[in-house]
């Protein structure tokens, strides 16, 4: 197989379905592509009805190409990433890994144009961080919740109004970032540099305002990353997390208990925002993006320093605020029910605490007038047909039982 023909097959395959996330190629089963959260086989001309070891393997590298530092690391540690492009058609974010001693591949469709804030309907709120000049600034989320299309529309906000230096430490590239105001330079992990922490102590020393890290893996990265917010620089970065709670102690759970202390200092004075993000099944075909959003006051960095405690838990900070635009993933998930975007299954599905939406649902219900207990179907049983002879039903119900008569002989 050579790259033309495997450019084919990807367009075939990005036709088959709209709105293609992914693209996954394993032993055993057709070409899929995932689409709207769900696998769908691809027929192509010739079928592949089941892809075999030496398919995957060809397709593997043609992607790859002559990167050996890639090959190292799927010899190496079983896996590798990348990035696959077709011109000017589509870009891949590629993960190839060992599965049963064979290849599997998932490839993220990447957008090539970039989105602004007001294109992904992203709540007021959110466009106070680009204004942030120093911190740190945090999206999180599981893997496909959006959180570098987020990244990339706080960026393009800061690329079209302020004449600063932007530097991008990824893996790999995502999104391609023209140069209008400021001024871009993007770096991939793996050909630009080696390791997140390497390349954040690098950009120190490249006089940015700006920093892009594209995920904090390690305590290296997040001490540095720390660094470089006391400094002078907004910091922007991702984290596996499910919600703003979580994202803190998940910082601190980095770092051993001796430790933990000036982490919390450290964090408390440097963070500015934390959003994470879940995207939910819309109604009528479609995901819609429920954020979480907590920023910084006195009260947050109280709580960083000393510890949640009753009453002081981020959650009901978060539930507090929200007149000053924060939300919790209830509350998204209210508002969306609200708005008609989402099933009352799915919200109670994606919600955090389900008693607190199942309140606000049955209150939403009655703000409608459609009420969730049966009182408002109740109906008088209708009164039984008046018996032949004319008398009322009362009489015939009190009337004494007809005598036997009884023939003689």
């Amino acid at each position: 197989m050579r790259r033309p023909e495997l450019d084919q097959i990807f367009l075939t395959m990005l036709a088959s379905q709209p709105e293609v996330s992914d693209v996954l190629f394993t032993v055993g089963r057709p070409p899929q592509v995932e689409a709207y959260g769900e696998l769908k086989p691809v027929i192509l001309d010739p079928p592949l009805e089941q892809l075999t070891p030496f398919q995957i393997e060809t397709i593997a590298l043609n992607i790859i190409g002559d990167s050996l530092w890639q090959i190292e690391d799927l010899l190496r540690h079983g896996s590798c990433d990348g990035s696959y492009a077709l011109s000017d058609k589509a870009r891949f974010r590629v993960n190839v890994f060992s599965q049963r001693g064979n290849y599997s591949i998932v490839c993220r469709q990447l957008n090539t144009s970039i989105p602004t804030l007001d294109q992904l309907k992203m709540p007021e709120v959110m466009r106070k961080i680009p204004l942030e000049k120093t911190g740190l600034v945090l999206v999180t989320g599981s893997t496909g919740s959006g959180k570098s299309t987020t990244l990339a529309a706080v960026l393009d906000c800061i690329n079209g109004s302020k004449p600063v230096h932007i530097v991008t430490l990824e893996d790999p590239i995502e999104y391609v970032h023209p140069h209008k105001a400021a001024t871009f330079n993007q770096r991939e992990l793996g050909s630009d540099f080696d390791s997140y922490a390497n390349g954040l102590r690098a950009a120190l020393r490249q006089a940015p305002k700006v920093i892009l890290v594209g995920e904090m893996r390690d305590r290296d990265t997040v001490k540095i990353a720390l660094s470089a917010a006391e400094t002078g620089h907004l910091v922007l970065s991702t984290l596996h997390t499910i919600n703003a709670g979580d994202t803190i102690n998940r910082i601190l759970g980095m770092f051993e208990p001796d430790q933990q202390e000036q982490i919390r200092l450290r964090l408390a004075d440097t963070l500015r925002w934390v959003i994470s993000q879940r995207l939910a099944p819309k109604v009528g075909g479609g995901r819609a993006a429920l954020l979480e959003i907590m920023g910084s006051n006195l009260r947050t960095q109280d709580s960083i320093r000393m510890g949640e405690s009753e009453g002081k838990t981020f959650y009901e900070i978060i539930e507090a605020s929200h007149s000053f635009g924060w939300r919790t993933f209830d509350q998204a998930c209210l508002e969306g029910y609200e708005q008609g975007a989402l099933t009352e299954e799915t919200a109670l599905l994606y919600c955090t605490k389900r008693s607190v939406v199942t309140r606000g649902i049955d209150t939403i219900k009655k703000g409608r007038g459609a009420l969730n207990d049966t009182a408002g179907s109740l109906r008088m049983k209708p009164a039984p047909a008046s018996p032949p002879d004319g008398k009322s039903n009362a009489a015939a119900a009190t009337a004494p039982p007809p005598l036997l008569k009884i023939k003689t002989l």
